[in-house]
């Protein structure tokens, strides 16, 4: 091809910062419908170790192994909340009853005239406040109805956008990964395939380090439950350090759930307090306790080692990334921010003219080499060593 019909390097790079311009408003105005994708990839994440396992060390195929990781996930993720709503099924109603005769009876209670240090009270207007708040809240449970059930449509289309996507990329990975690298010229194809290995090890390690958080978090909460006497306090303490994959919310569900238990069967202990109040403030006050110590030491700590960042700049992010983007952007700020770091080294390098990746990792200064005219040499090495003989 003749060179005069390629693009001259001012219009290459005029046209590529159109498209990425482009690219990023496409992004930020589609960013909701990006959503179940971004929760696709970060579940294919946390389970593509398991396909990776069963083709390294037995005979399925690629395919086989993505179809039985994927039926047993989806087995899982559909029994576990079936098998919780039978257990506190019962609870539940109890407790809604419970509620609704209180009310009543404190409707009762206001209906009637009261005489308090001589002065009469009259507080029948606001029971009938109340006892209108009832009714409309019953007459309006229709309408709330519709409205629960579009809304759980909707969720319905977004499970199932999020379970095709899954099984996209669990089974169409590795054509994704190649085909992207290979779109790029030969001689780059080394350095990206590099690089693809080291944000891969971000990557792995921050879910080794999440591994390590939910077991630390799960015996935590079963040993406390279970010194409290929380009925069930081993299932508890493994629902706790299941949802510790959800930051701050999963830990707060698990330990509402404990104290829920606790206000209804209080504890089985005999030495524990008879009250069903106070076993359930101990269950909170225990809960807010360890999950300080989590958030502020023992979270920052193992992902800040698992990425190689700073604990207090985990801490942080976690933090903002909660306040901004939700529970979703908590789960992949870390990694994310790890993934950048090494991505703009290799960007920084390239553009300076440095070698494309450093020794040793990104956040590690590199060792100058030693100044002088000549390395000092131990003065063993300068001889040989005599044969004997």
């Amino acid at each position: 091809m003749n060179n005069d019909s390629q693009w001259s390097l001012p219009v290459r790079y005029l046209v590529f910062g159109l498209v990425a311009l482009l690219f990023a408003l496409v992004v930020w105005y589609a960013r909701r419908v990006l959503e179940p994708l971004i929760i696709a990839a970060f579940v294919s994440y946390l389970i593509y170790p398991a396909i990776n396992f069963l083709t390294s060390r037995t005979r399925l195929s690629r395919k086989g192994a993505v179809n039985l990781v994927f039926i047993i996930t989806l087995l899982v993720a559909i029994g576990t909340p079936a098998s919780l709503t039978s257990l506190f099924f019962d609870e539940s109603t109890q407790v809604i009853t419970d509620i609704l005769h209180i009310y009543n009876q404190v409707i009762v209670w206001l209906e009637q005239p009261k005489v308090i240090p001589g002065i009469p009270f009259d507080f029948s207007q606001f029971a009938n406040q109340l006892n209108q708040f009832r009714t409309t809240f019953i007459t309006s449970l229709t309408n709330q109805a519709i409205f629960i059930v579009g809304k759980t449509s909707l969720g319905a289309v977004w499970i199932i956008v999020i379970l095709v996507a899954v099984y996209y990329f669990l089974s169409e990975w590795p054509r994704i990964r190649n085909g992207f690298i290979g779109s790029f010229p030969e001689k780059y194809e080394a350095e990206l395939n590099e690089l693809y290995q080291r944000v891969r090890r971000i990557w792995m390690s921050y879910l080794r380090g999440q591994i390590v958080l939910m077991l630390i978090v799960g015996v935590a909460f079963t040993i406390a439950w279970s010194i409290i006497g929380v009925p069930g306090g081993l299932v508890l303490g493994v629902i706790a350090g299941f949802l510790t994959l959800i930051p701050d919310v999963g830990p707060f569900l698990a330990a509402m759930l404990a104290v829920g238990v606790a206000f209804l069967e209080g504890s089985t202990w005999s030495w524990m307090p008879a009250s069903h109040l106070i076993v359930g403030l101990i269950v909170l006050a225990a809960y807010i306790i360890l999950i300080t110590i989590k958030n502020f030491w023992v979270r920052p700590v193992i992902m800040g080692r698992s990425v190689q960042m700073h604990g207090a700049l985990v801490l942080i992010s976690i933090l903002l990334a909660t306040v901004v983007w939700g529970i979703l952007g908590a789960l992949i700020i870390v990694p994310m921010l790890a993934s950048l770091v090494v991505i703009f080294d290799y960007l920084r390098r390239r553009i300076l003219g440095m070698p494309p990746f450093p020794p040793v990792e990104p956040f590690v200064l590199e060792e100058k080499p030693v100044s002088g005219p000549e390395k000092i040499v131990p003065i063993k090495s300068r001889f040989p060593k005599r044969k004997k003989g």
